[in-house]
């Protein structure tokens, strides 16, 4: 699960009044908590191999679905019981609210030394910046946060559009040619559809998280990311011409006849296994969708693609960035070790292991020679990614769950562009209002 846009908010307020716990008894090992079900086996494996290099223990402690896992997390901070090192999934005021109550340790000092005061900058210099930037904050930032990298990313992750290569040869079309604009999109998805019977496009809109991010795509590559980032800030309306022209972009889609007949309702994992059993001609996925097909369907011939344009305006951005990160508990007594372990996973012999048993982008740089082929096309994405855990501010989720729903209407053809643009303006004016 990545990118996951929303987590409860109980006890988030609690974490403010309760921050600066006093430290916890040692123990013998490192207690690693995560929700990553696909690198169980291989987080075990890299366990064990430390534990021959160094001696110490290290045990991952694996809690799923993400939203059970993000309540656990919570409530071990509320009560100073966190793990010596955790992951936050949520919005980036999350991640903020756990720094200013003095749960994750600012790792900006061991980026420059090691441990033993010796100088060594290569560990930030080792990451790929625009996911190392997810982690980071910026002095001055609108959270009210420290300046300092909090976390380590140990994967990238990127959103791209995905086609069926077979599909394209049923259907007579150059398999290694894909669309570059949105009518050519269309016509594609509608031409395949026409001579093979299925669905033209499939995607998991039931979440509204991925409706949101190709929205996002969209609306940078119409308006400009200036202008986008202005519409957050209150500067521009959502009914401005620019934003009715990206809503319509998805009233397009529903008039074109290429969408699965459930796609607002569908969930991401409903999606993947549809496409992985040939369903579909298109999706929009995540990097983390090469491991998913793989386990669904080793033969599957796909290649990923950027966002089909809707304008030449202004560029492309891609939603992107680190995947997966880890914290430190700032107030474990073997925080230092914490710190080593995760220098030694984020290292370059443990970052090709995982990308070659999970299938996922590498966070450091130097690993491109032992991916594989469908990865390393998406390296050239790496200098165009957005994600709002680098915006100045975000919007808030009250506005975004409103434009989701809107845009889940559109494609049922419930509501037009216009009607959800007001309706998204009106809640903007009333959260800003408060």
């Amino acid at each position: 699960m990545r990118f996951l846009s929303k987590i409860t908010a109980i006890g988030l307020t609690g974490l403010y009044l309760t921050g600066c716990a006093p430290a916890k008894p040692a123990e013998k090992k490192l207690v690693i908590w995560h929700w990553m079900t696909d690198r169980e086996d291989a987080f075990l494996e890299l366990t064990e191999k430390y534990k021959e290099t160094t001696g110490l223990d290290v045990e991952f402690k694996l809690f799923f679905p993400p939203e059970i896992y993000s309540q656990k997390v919570i409530a071990a901070a509320r009560a100073k019981t966190l793990p010596d090192i955790f992951g936050i999934l949520g919005e980036r005021k999350t991640l903020a609210s756990f720094i200013k109550a003095g749960y994750i340790l600012n790792l900006s000092p061991y980026m420059k030394k090691t441990i033993g005061e010796k100088e060594d900058v290569g560990w930030k210099d080792s990451f790929y910046p625009q996911t190392l930037r997810v982690v980071t904050f910026n002095e001055d930032n609108t959270y009210g946060v420290g300046g300092g990298v909090y976390g380590v990313p140990i994967d990238t992750t990127i959103m791209q559009f995905i086609y069926n290569k077979t599909l394209f040869k049923e259907a007579g079309i150059d398999p290694e040619k894909s669309p570059e604009t949105v009518d050519e999109f269309i016509a594609l998805a509608k031409g395949i559809k026409d001579k093979t019977g299925t669905a033209g496009f499939i995607c998991g809109w039931g979440e509204g998280w991925l409706l949101n991010a190709l929205a996002t795509e969209w609306a940078i590559n119409t308006m400009g990311e200036n202008k986008f980032l202005e519409t957050i800030e209150g500067k521009i309306p959502y009914t401005d011409p620019d934003w009715l022209k990206v809503f319509s972009l998805f009233a397009k889609l529903k008039s074109s006849g290429i969408l699965a007949s459930n796609i607002a309702t569908m969930t991401n994992k409903e999606a993947e296994a549809a496409f992985a059993e040939g369903k579909a001609a298109f999706s929009f996925n995540g990097s983390w969708s090469v491991n998913v097909y793989k386990q669904l369907e080793e033969e599957l011939d796909y290649a990923f693609f950027s966002l089909p344009k809707a304008s030449y305006d202004h560029p492309v951005k891609v939603w992107g960035g680190a995947g997966s990160s880890f914290m430190v508990d700032a107030n474990s007594p073997k925080k230092d070790q914490a710190v080593k372990f995760l220098r030694w996973l984020s290292a370059k012999e443990q970052q090709e292991f995982l990308a070659k048993e999970t299938n996922n982008l590498p966070a450091i740089k130097g690993v491109i020679e032992k991916l594989p082929p469908i990865l390393k096309g998406l390296l050239g994405a790496f200098g165009s990614l957005t994600h709002p855990d680098i915006w100045p501010r975000n919007e808030d989720s009250r506005v975004i769950e409103i434009m989701n729903r809107g845009l889940q209407q559109i494609v049922m053809g419930l509501k037009t562009p216009e009607e959800v643009a007001r309706e998204i303006q009106k809640k903007k004016e009333r959260v800003s209002s408060r």
